[in-house]
């Protein structure tokens, strides 16, 4: 049965779209005003986590997002410090959703962003993350439970809120001990200050609303329910309108679509492996670190697993590549061999702990 849409899942909506486009006209990088997968690539990239030059800066999105989720939990009653569910195993799926967005380029926040610039190949991630979504629901029918969380000292659910609070402080009075990109997307960034800030208030909303796009599709597909899915809608709605107001959309095309590449079947693939693993973990990536802000450890170890996925997948190759010109020419980019086989043992994670965690009949 269809609930209500709750305005605020409207409003958040709304408020994120406009953010991304604010963010990208100030200095991001186009279509990516807001990607969850790409911000923790370029922190692990500043804390020398990985060497791939392009993309090293510490994104102040991510302290800003986790920052407002817990100050307004705390303000209404609904921060609580808890944990011990299975931690070691939403590690590594934390780990594979992030390797299998940036196979894409991008976490399911940055695809609806992509579709509002007129990018098709995230219509293509989408089919992907949507078919991945339909397979965890199918064994959270089947009983699927990485099981409860219990409660927990105060002081562990402000490790990770504390954590990136200080490393961002540390970046802007300290910058040498952090490494910065000279080119390429880690070199686009709209100011710290405007970053911080906006961030805060999306945070402070997500919290509010409990946004997620994984939630939104399992809600549609085992309930009927619209309420979390009308909240990424409004998104690409309010991206889209942006993008025309600011002369910046150039109508919907799979070439020359900035950071993203055009080979369907890893892009359909990546996003399957982040759908299905979002499932698993109750929540997709922006609804990972919103959790982490109201004191959940168990998502705190789920944002440490992402950042280790975009470490590994950079230290070794298994990031998509985006599509380029050079001498005129345009040359498709998409995934390597490392890359490929990467998504297939991620798929192949994915069934063993899916049936692995299945209540017994």
């Amino acid at each position: 049965m269809t609930k209500r849409i709750n305005p605020w899942m409207i409003l958040t909506g709304i408020a994120v779209g406009a953010a991304a486009v604010l963010l990208t006209k100030a200095g991001n990088p186009k279509n990516m005003g807001f990607c969850i997968a790409c911000f923790l690539r370029d922190i692990a990239g500043s804390v020398k986590l990985h060497s791939a030059a392009p993309v090293q800066y510490f994104r102040p999105e991510i302290p800003g997002l986790v920052l407002g989720a817990m100050l307004t939990a705390l303000i209404s009653g609904e921060w609580k410090a808890r944990a011990g569910s299975a931690p070691a195993t939403r590690f590594i799926l934390g780990a594979f959703v992030m390797i299998g967005a940036l196979v894409f380029l991008g976490c399911p926040l940055r695809m609806i962003i992509r579709m509002g610039g007129g990018d098709l190949n995230a219509f293509v991630g989408l089919a992907g993350f949507a078919a991945g979504i339909f397979i965890g629901t199918i064994f959270l029918k089947k009983g699927f439970s990485l099981k409860r969380s219990y409660q927990v000292s105060a002081t562990d659910g402000f490790v990770l809120p504390g954590m990136l609070v200080f490393l961002f402080v540390l970046s802007l009075v300290l910058p040498a001990l952090f490494v910065f990109s000279e080119s390429g997307p880690g070199s686009m960034h709209a100011p710290a200050v405007l970053s911080l800030a906006v961030a805060l208030a999306v945070g402070a909303l997500a919290q509010k609303s409990r946004l997620c796009m994984a939630g939104g599709i399992r809600d549609v597909i085992l309930f009927g329910d619209f309420n979390l899915i009308s909240g990424f809608v409004m998104i690409f709605l309010t991206v889209l309108a942006g993008n025309y107001a600011l002369g910046n959309f150039a109508g919907f095309s799979f070439v020359s679509q900035p950071v993203a590449h055009s080979a369907s079947l890893w892009n359909f693939l990546g996003m399957t492996l982040a759908g299905w693993g979002s499932v698993l973990l109750g929540g997709c990536p922006l609804r990972q670190l919103i959790l982490a802000g109201e004191g959940n450890g168990d998502s705190a170890v789920t944002v440490l697993g992402m950042i280790a996925g975009a470490a590994f997948a950079h230290n070794f190759a298994l990031a998509g590549a985006a599509d380029s010109v050079a001498d005129g020419v345009y040359k498709v980019g998409g995934i390597g061999l490392n890359g490929k086989v990467a998504v297939v043992i991620g798929l192949a994670v994915l069934l063993a702990i899916s049936f692995k965690n299945c209540e017994k009949e």
